[in-house]
Formats: structure tokens, sequence, C-alpha cells
């Protein structure tokens, strides 16, 4: 039977050195990859906390989640081989469930920077983030040893996925001092200096195998659409994704090459997306340019509610909100990037994913 690393403090008194942990994953991001921290900070105006989030995951429950299922970052990990990490502020989280399924520290509206999305009160910004996973190296080193605990954060995959509400909650708009503080080219400057200093802070504690997710087309989701004049996509925010995927690639280079031991890669789906936003029915959706979750034709609705209308087939829409996308086309984009970057692999190609795609129904209430 095999043995997990929470017992081994006890094998250890009975004669059998070491720790055999696995490993796990370590995800800092948005909420594109929160999986409940926003759920337990109690005056975040940024949540997914109500019905419908969460309908085709698991009891059908909000649990988190700013999707009808699961995020990217679920997906990858499902199919390469890696246990789920649990958000940071669970009320389940301890040592042994850091060290049987990692930690998942993302939270909506939180970005690079510290000041963005400051108008959702409260959420976890890519530093406070690195600050808990301090936190979290201090418990384990407690529980196995500072030489095992060495080793397993070496050992882990490491993910970091912001920067979009970078721009679309904090640039992009007027009230906050950076959009008139910078322009294009010196914004992206400033969070690539940002970016730089935190990926290296990580390395000093222990991440080797990591991605940086890159952004999609932000000027096409739902509410950019919403917010213009004829309902097309805002080439403004969509230029300023480009801008910082190949910004960012050349400093994911340049501390890979730099770094003792780092294996970094940009995973970036781009071009994919947009072909997706663009080309719906090439990839199985009937809708690119609308939320499948909407206030009837209220729009930009902002988020999802009980009072909300569910398009018939979630299955066929590329957006589940007006920020998010669905289920559906988080597996695409999962897919493409795990087909790019076999190097996140734990498992030698072996696993299956521990649970399938969700079996999406039509709706009850449709629109």
């Amino acid at each position: 039977m095999k043995k997990f690393c929470g017992i081994f403090a006890l094998l250890f008194v009975l004669g059998i050195n070491g720790y055999d942990c696995k490993i796990v994953q370590f995800i800092f991001g948005d909420s594109l990859s929160d999986v409940g921290n926003n759920k337990n900070l109690p005056r975040s105006l940024a949540t997914a906390n109500l019905p419908f989030y969460g309908i085709d995951f698991g009891n059908g429950l909000p649990n988190g989640r700013f999707t009808n299922g699961r995020t990217v970052s679920d997906i990858i990990g499902d199919k390469i081989g890696l246990p789920r990490p649990v958000a940071f502020l669970d009320p389940s989280m301890n040592e042994d469930v850091i060290l049987e399924n990692g930690v998942n520290y993302a939270s909506g509206g939180g970005g690079i920077l510290n000041e963005t999305g400051g108008y959702f009160i409260q959420r976890l910004s890519l530093w406070k983030q690195i600050e808990l996973f301090q936190g979290t190296q201090d418990v384990v080193v407690a529980k196995i040893g500072k030489k095992e605990a060495d080793k397993f954060f070496q050992d882990a995959r490491y993910v970091v996925a912001l920067g979009s509400n970078d721009f679309i909650n904090n640039y992009l708009m007027p009230v906050y001092g950076d959009s008139w503080k910078y322009n294009d080219e010196t914004f992206v400057e400033y969070l690539m200096e940002t970016l730089e200093s935190q990926l290296k802070v990580l390395h000093s504690l222990g991440a080797r195998k990591l991605m940086v997710f890159g952004l999609g087309p932000m000027g096409c989701i739902p509410l950019q659409r919403a917010l213009s004049l004829d309902g097309k996509c805002q080439n403004k925010a969509s230029n300023l994704a480009k801008r910082f995927n190949k910004a960012a690639t050349t400093l994911l280079l340049d501390l890979e090459a730099k770094l003792p031991n780092a294996s970094y890669k940009f995973g970036e789906a781009y071009e994919l997306v947009n072909d997706v936003i663009t080309n719906p029915q090439k990839y199985g959706f009937d809708n690119s340019d609308s939320p499948c979750c909407s206030f009837y034709k209220i729009r930009p609705a902002l988020t999802c509610i009980p009072a909300s209308t569910l398009c018939k087939d979630r299955s066929k829409y590329v957006f589940w909100d007006e920020y998010h996308p669905t289920d559906k086309a988080n597996e695409l984009v999962a897919n493409i990037l795990i087909k790019r970057f076999d190097f996140m692999r734990a498992d030698n190609g072996t696993s299956q994913a521990p649970s399938p795609a969700p079996d999406i129904s039509p709706s009850s209430d449709t629109n």
C-alpha cells in the first residue's frame, strides 16, 4: 500500500530514513485559477459564491471557481498526474494537506501589482500570495525538516497565472493612478520589472519548474464588447495582451538562462483563443461574444447570480460570464498548453485524469 507523506514521521521513528513526498503544485493566480480563496475573504467584492457558479463541478454548488466547471489549472494538473491543490484559505488546510495536494493561492481580482483590483476591497496580490507561500514553507520545514522540505519544494511544479487584472482592473480604468502615470510601453515595463522580482523570489524559495500563463485577447471578453459602442472587440486591450506576452516571453527566457536549475516556460495560447473567438464553430462552439450566464438582456451583467438566466447548452459557449471562460473553453486551452509544455508532467505520461470533463446538461432556465 502506498505510504502517504503525512504518516512518515511515525515510520521515521521506526527506522525508515527520509520522506517519500509527492510531487505537487503551487499555483499563484487570479480568478481564472481561484478555487476558493476569495470565497473565504469576508469583505471581498470579487467572489463566485452564488449559483450558478460551479454548476457542472462536483455537487453543482458554488465552490469558489469563477466558471461552471474546472479551471485551466485543474485540467492541466489532472492530465499530467498532479493532485489538485487546495485553496490556501480552505478550512481543511494543514501540513498534511500541503504535502499531499499542494496549495493554490490564486485570488479573484489579484494582480502582479499590489494596487490592482483595489475596488474589490479584499484580494490577494501576487506579492501577498508569495508571502503566504513563505509561511507554507515554514510549516512544512517544521513538519519534515529543512533537508526534506527543500527537496519537496524543488521537486514541485509552479504555475503563475496573473496579468489580465493589471490591465482590465487597473491600467485601463481612469480611477487608478497607473492609468495616467504610465503609457502602454512603460506600464508593461513596470509589470515586467515587478514580475521579474517576484519570480526571482520564488526561485530563491525553491521554484525550479515553473510555467507563467500568457494573456488571451482581453479586448474580446464579453465585458469589453459590452462596453464598446459597436459590440466588437476592443483592440487596445488585446494589443496590450500581445505586448505583455512578448515581454514575458523574453523575461522567462532570460531568467531560465540566468537562474540555476530553472526550467521556466511561458504558456501562451493567444492565437488559439483568438481563433476560437473568431471562428467558434470550428471548435464546436456556437457563441463566442456573450456570456452563458447573464441577467436577461441587461449588459454587462458583471457576475452570475441566482436570478440570472443560463444558455441552452453550456458546452456551446466560450464564455461563462462577462469575464471568464466555460469549462469547455478551459479544456481546449489546457490541452494546447499540455502539448507544448510536457516538462510539467510528474507521471511519465501514465496518468489519467482523476475526474472526467463534466457532463454538461441543458439549462433549466434558458434564454
